[in-house]
């Protein structure tokens, strides 16, 4: 018997080991995994995305342009991944068997040991790799294959090659791009196909005799005559591209582009075909004399002919003899530009204003309805005003104030409103909580007639407070919430069991088909993802009803759904019969591709516009987006049509490629179109372009020889120190803006509501003069929407000689601080803690005449003081008069017109409870009580406003607030008893606002 140790030992087990191939699929899982998981906010993104063009409707337009784009990045990268993997294909079936040792054949050969096995899986990667990143980019271009697949005609001809413009604007940008995409496409080919031959033992360079086979040649001269034909398509398109040239002294083909720069493309043409020919015959010939001779006298002809020619006959031809030589062309630009910007006006457009240094009284009385509604608000002055009066609640915020117009007790009158926004920085709960679901959104509105103010100077609110309230009767606001506003970021998440708050007691639960449904866990945790915070995965607040609303901002919400367009600066809020609140905000179809066109002239647009920073030569106001500010839905209107009864081919290309995103001129609701603006991005484009494009003789506009600039900004700040009456900020920098009025018109039959901005003429020197030259005004009314008019400061009695000695506003500002007794009033309301503001400098036509008007305010020097109107002033020609009202400084310049402005009717009106104003019971005395100042009177309202402010945070829990409000008040109470005492008698005059007057005084009654 065996002893056990005797006995054989069990064999261990061998550990299984993974195969190669099973190593290889472990990595690439692995590898998978990883990319996944760094993927997963993309991907969060890319659904989220999906869900919210879902739930606008506007899904297609998602697919649409992801479309686009996927199908660009397939194509292309199909197409070159073949086109390189052809070659590497044939550089490998034509490589030599055998050829003579050199002394790089020993690298080589280990080379082929290791990918001979993989040649084909190897030959394939690089092909895909190489298409990825040549092919994945072009994904970008999408928009111009949507134009290029939806061209539409312009019906306009070029004048150098009598194409369409629609091919320059749709059609060549595209192939420009596949051209230059496949030359760049080759030389990559080309360089690849090179390093496989050379692997491949078919180029040596270091060995004698023949380094590139046969085999070898004939491919590489293919590739180079393929090449050759492709530049040669480039230089035919390159033809078409002179009439955007910047060349000159104008944009489009001038002198040296159409009579050198295009021979010299066509005969470069002529070289890149007979260097294509000499490649082919390359082939059957030894060496490579035809391919250098072929490069070499491509190379010399393109820096000859194609670079020197052209600028020998710029200087030598051109420049001695400039005016006449571009002549022609320079008509060709001006024809062009007016086009292309809308300013080509008619003879009926042009309209000579035989300017009156004086005005009859009965003139005023017959255009009454204008002067009252001269604005005395201004937005830029105000917007504090309205903050501090009607922003209710520390989270709401007017972010700026528009112009439009209502009506108002039967009449048609300009207003000032704005929305009352959520402001995030304010919501007193600063927790995750209070910013996505307590503090969800804005609420209503405040609107004030632009023509009118109270009794202590400041806006006649018809529309606002918590909860809104209207005094008038055609605006009804029946749905005041407001989910998305202006530059509102985040987002809020609704109907969900946390309340929401906006300050008026119990808010109804949201009703609206806004925002992405985020019940169920993939959408909560695709929407946690997308923001970065786990509340919305984890919170107890949600449910299935709850709903998400992001892409809160107007702007970004319109840019989202409709990339292809430019927006304006300023979207601005409309209350629609049905008790609705919706966003206007313009769109504009822009090109820099319209044949002899110049580039636009982008001064003085706001930093906000899309227009500023890009380049465009043409420019149409083909949309109005409508949005709705409770439910986040957006409309795009077309509304080229309401300009001149022409369709915008660009707008009307992307409505056959988006079908559903648009909504015809034809559809679009009357209220809606009866809030239309002239929008102001565009006029200021126009404006700046007709300075120089009004000219239209070719000889005078290139010598400048009627050239105008914008009227120079009087500015709004008083200083004194010039002898104590005070001084403006003029500069010649700062140039008015367009401004809107309701108004009526030299020969007009009825008010309409316009823009104008004014032009003066610019001297030798290129400096502004002062004296106004004529002024533009783009009109609103739905009856003659879009149409342009311009009035041209004559001589009367002459036939349109030019008038120069209309004052401008620089001069009349100047006029009015060199007045005494002005200069004395702002002197005195300049002190005794208190500063003073220019409002609007408005330029009032009336008949042959021009009234200047501007509102000046008082603000006094304290945190919680607003500025409030005091003066206006009233200037004719040399009659310059500052009263307490408009209609007072009316009258005293024309003492027999008959008018009655509505600053009477406002100046006996209260104001609501809470707005800081002197409303009964808020700030008032009794009856017969003696007059105070209105500066007295607004701080008193002020520490009004500040205590019942602080009762609000007292009720809310808010004792921090609560304590700031008190301590606010008491110091306002302590200033207007300080002010009290300091202050002089009034002079005793029944006006009680007669010269030397600091402030304006009122009834402590408000009544007038």
């Amino acid at each position: 018997m065996r002893a056990p140790s005797d006995m054989p030992r069990p064999r261990p087990r061998r550990k299984r080991r993974l195969s190669r191939r099973g190593r290889v699929v472990l990595i690439v899982l692995a590898v998978f995994l990883l990319v996944l998981i760094l993927s997963l906010r993309a991907i969060a993104q890319f659904y989220t995305d999906y869900l919210w063009f879902e739930s606008l409707d506007l899904s297609g337009v998602w697919s649409g342009v992801l479309g686009s784009k996927l199908s660009l990045a397939v194509i292309f990268t199909v197409v070159f991944f073949i086109a390189l993997w052809l070659n590497l294909y044939v550089a490998d079936r034509v490589a030599p068997r055998f050829r003579t040792p050199g002394p790089e054949d020993e690298l080589l050969e280990r080379y082929h040991e290791v990918v001979a096995p993989r040649q084909g899986l190897i030959r394939g990667a690089v092909a895909l790799i190489f298409a990825l990143i040549a092919g994945v980019g072009v994904s970008s271009q999408w928009n111009d294959w949507v134009l290029f697949r939806n061209r539409i005609d312009f019906g306009i001809e070029d004048p150098q090659f009598g194409l369409d413009v629609g091919f320059y604007v749709f059609q060549l940008p595209f192939y420009t791009f596949v051209v230059n995409w496949a030359f760049a496409s080759l030389i990559i080919i080309i360089i690849v196909t090179s390093i496989a031959h050379y692997l491949n033992g078919g180029i040596r360079m270091q060995v004698s005799g023949e380094r590139v086979t046969s085999q070898v040649k004939v491919h590489l001269s293919v590739l180079l005559a393929v090449l050759a034909l492709v530049k040669a398509a480039d230089y035919w398109l390159q033809r078409y591209e002179l009439t955007v040239s910047q060349r000159g002294t104008v944009d489009g083909a001038l002198y040296t582009d159409v009579n050198a720069q295009l021979p010299a493309i066509n005969l470069l043409l002529l070289i890149s075909l007979f260097a294509a020919g000499l490649f082919i015959i390359n082939i059957w010939r030894k060496g490579w004399v035809f391919p250098v001779l072929a490069v070499g006298l491509w190379a010399l002809v393109a820096l000859v002919v194609g670079t020197g020619y052209p600028a020998f006959v710029q200087r030598f031809q051109v420049e001695p003899d400039e005016s006449a030589k571009e002549d022609p062309y320079i008509a060709r630009n001006i024809e062009a530009t007016r086009a292309a910007m809308g300013i080509d006006l008619s003879d009926e457009q042009v309209v000579d204003f035989d300017y009156e240094t004086s005005l009859p009284d009965d003139a005023i009385t017959e255009n009454e309805a204008t002067i009252r509604n001269i604005r005395l608000l201004d937005p830029a002055v105000v917007n504090d005003t309205y903050q501090r009066l009607e922003g209710e609640k520390g989270w709401f915020i007017f972010r700026d104030l528009d112009v439009d117009r209502y009506q108002i007790d039967g009449d048609e009158t300009q207003v000032v409103l704005s929305a009352r926004e959520l402001n995030e920085g304010g919501i007193p709960q600063q927790s995750w909580e209070g910013q996505h679901l307590a503090f969800t959104h804005g609420y209503g509105l405040a609107l004030s007639p632009a023509n009118a103010v109270t009794a202590n100077g400041r806006p006649d609110f018809r529309v606002g407070g918590l909860p809104v309230e209207s005094t008038v009767t055609d605006i009804e606001v029946d749905q005041p919430q407001l989910y998305v506003g202006e530059d509102l970021e985040g987002y809020s998440i609704v109907n969900t069991s946390r309340a929401e708050e906006d300050g008026t007691g119990e808010v109804p639960p949201y009703e609206g088909d806004g925002g992405v449904p985020i019940g169920g866990f993939l959408k909560k945790a695709a929407f946690a993802l997308r923001f970065g915070e786990i509340d919305p995965l984890i919170s107890g607040f949600l449910d299935d009803d709850s709903r998400i609303i992001f892409n809160r901002d107007v702007r970004e919400r319109v840019e989202t759904v409709a990339p292809f367009f430019q927006y304006d600066s300023d979207p601005y809020p409309v209350v629609t019969d049905d008790g609705r609140m919706v966003y206007i905000l313009d769109g504009y179809a822009t090109t820099d591709r319209y044949p002899y066109a110049q580039q636009a002239d982008t001064g003085s647009l706001p930093s906000g516009s899309a227009l500023d920073g890009i380049r465009f030569n043409y420019m149409r106001n083909s949309v109005k987006a409508v949005i709705d500010a409770y439910d986040g839905s957006v409309t795009l209107y077309l509304t080229d049509k309401l300009y001149d009864g022409e369709e915008d081919p660009i707008a009307r290309a992307y409505a056959q490629a988006f079908p559903e995103l648009f909504v015809d001129t034809d559809e679009i609701p009357e209220d809606l179109k009866a809030h239309f603006r002239y929008p102001e991005d565009m006029f200021r484009v126009q404006t700046n372009m007709y300075n120089r494009y009004h000219m239209t003789d070719a000889a005078q506009f290139y010598g400048n020889d009627d050239l105008w600039d914008i009227a120079q900004d009087p500015g709004t700040a008083i200083t004194g120190d010039q002898g104590g009456e005070g001084d403006s900020s003029i500069t010649g920098e700062k140039k008015m803006d367009p401004y809107y009025l309701l108004m009526r018109l030299p020969e007009a039959e009825q008010e309409e509501f316009l823009l104008l901005r004014s032009f003066v003429p610019v001297q030798g020197d290129g400096s502004p003069r002062n004296q106004l030259v004529s002024f533009m005004v783009g009109k609103s009314d739905p009856q003659n929407f879009g149409e342009l008019q311009v009035y041209e400061m004559t001589v009367p009695g002459t036939d349109g000689e030019r008038n120069s000695n209309v004052d401008g506003p620089a001069i009349v500002q100047s006029n009015i601080l060199s007045t005494t007794e002005i200069a004395e009033q702002i002197t005195l309301l300049d002190q005794q803690g208190s500063s003073v503001l220019w409002g609007n400098m408005l330029i009032i036509p009336v008949s042959e005449s021009l009234l200047y008007v501007r509102p000046l305010y008082v603000q006094a020097k304290q945190d919680a003081a607003v500025p409030e109107l005091r003066k206006v002033v009233v200037a004719l020609g040399q009659s310059i008069v500052m009263a307490d009202t408009l209609e007072e400084a009316i009258l005293e310049v024309f003492p027999e017109a008959q008018i009655t402005t509505q600053e009477e009717e406002a100046a006996g009106d209260t104001e609501g409870e809470g707005e800081g104003t002197e409303g009964e019971g808020e700030g008032t005395e009794g009856e017969g009580e003696p007059e105070t100042t209105a500066t007295v009177g607004s701080l008193l309202a002020d520490a009004v406003a500040a205590f019942t402010a602080a009762d609000e945070a007292l009720a809310d829990g808010d004792l921090g607030t609560y304590q700031e409000q008190v301590e606010l008040a008491a110091q306002l109470v302590t200033q207007a008893i300080e002010l009290l005492a300091t202050q002089e008698e009034p002079s005793g005059d029944s006006g009680g606002g007669g010269p030397g007057d600091t402030t304006t005084t009122t009834e402590a009654t408000g009544e007038a």
